[in-house]
């Protein structure tokens, strides 16, 4: 993030360079950056001459390569913008010749996305010289809870842990897919206010009774009438509660606890960071610890495992999503 506000705020402060490539797993902020540059560099009035987007499928490197050296009209810039540029990765070096003598008067952004540039193409080390590179590494699911919060928190908002980890556990760690959802919240919740499962439930539509997350916890603390309800909810909602989900998080959570239950030092810090878990939830682990011993745990995760398979159709004939959940249930409790 703050690689983003040091792109924006240079822009903003007229340091606008002539190529910018935006690349890497994590759309986000690709897009975000691209979106800034054709909203604020040109005015509204320059952009209709000035202003052209471009798409990797439907372009050459010479095409691209045309528009960049024609000259603005009636304006001191022009923005050439190339969304899904990852479709030109195979002619994409031919660029070096105009990136190392790049047109002053044009801004080419190309948005290379879903991948990682090659670092050893010239025209990865010629841009890095004459304009910005910026590669936008994908968070992993530990790590977005924390992005949840520093992003509500630049807009005067707050959220709870546990509103936070029920967002991710819904929509995974798809940034996008997470901030359309955040501006869903912002728009009926004032500045100032707590976001909490009971929002997200009334104005997202995600259950904070009846979810992955709370299954997990359920299943941890061995409490068997809670666990049943919520498999029966999901039995009943197949198509909100995937099957494969429900097992990968739990094969995950078991995981996790198989590493626990190998940890010599149990400091909440080392639990945390061995975990890859916020230590808000380490009280879980210290309690399904205590109600599944480390062969115990083994065992699940190899009934988990097959349950898999199962659910995939393999090695049974049709089983439906909800007997397999009830069958999971049974074998892990």
């Amino acid at each position: 993030m703050d690689e983003v506000k040091q792109i924006v705020n240079a822009i903003k402060n007229g340091d606008v360079k002539p190529i910018y490539l935006l690349t890497g797993e994590e759309p986000y902020y690709i897009d975000r950056i691209a979106a800034f540059i054709e909203e604020n560099v040109l005015s509204e009035a320059e952009r209709g001459f000035n202003q052209m987007v471009l798409y990797g499928k439907e372009v050459s490197i010479e095409d691209i390569v045309g528009h960049a050296k024609r000259y603005p009209m009636m304006a001191q810039r022009q923005v050439v913008i190339v969304k899904e540029a990852q479709h030109l990765a195979r002619s994409i070096d031919k660029l070096s010749a105009y990136a190392e003598n790049p047109q002053p008067s044009t801004v080419l952004v190309l948005c290379y996305k879903y991948n990682k540039f090659d670092k050893r193409k010239k025209v990865y080390k010629t841009i890095k010289k004459s304009g910005v590179v910026f590669e936008s590494k994908k968070l992993y699911e530990n790590q977005v809870a924390d992005w949840i919060r520093k992003v509500l928190g630049g807009s005067g908002y707050r959220i709870t842990t546990k509103a936070s980890s029920l967002l991710v556990e819904f929509l995974g760690a798809d940034l996008s897919k997470i901030n359309n959802e955040l501006d869903k919240l912002k728009l009926v919740i004032p500045k100032e206010t707590e976001i909490t499962p009971e929002a997200i439930e009334k104005h997202i539509g995600i259950s904070k009774d009846f979810n992955n997350f709370e299954l997990k916890k359920a299943i941890g603390e061995r409490n068997v009438v809670k666990a049943t309800r919520i498999i029966n909810y999901f039995a009943q909602n197949p198509k909100d509660n995937p099957f494969v989900l429900t097992v990968t998080l739990l094969n995950t959570f078991f995981t996790q606890l198989l590493k626990y239950h190998g940890l010599q030092d149990r400091n909440p810090k080392n639990i945390a960071s061995s975990l890859g878990i916020n230590p808000y939830f380490i009280s879980e682990y210290q309690v399904a610890a205590k109600n599944y011993p480390m062969k115990k745990v083994s065992n699940i995760i190899s009934s988990l495992r097959t349950l898999d398979l199962y659910g995939k159709g393999v090695g049974v004939n049709q089983i439906s999503h909800g007997d397999l959940l009830k069958e999971l249930l049974a074998k892990i409790m």
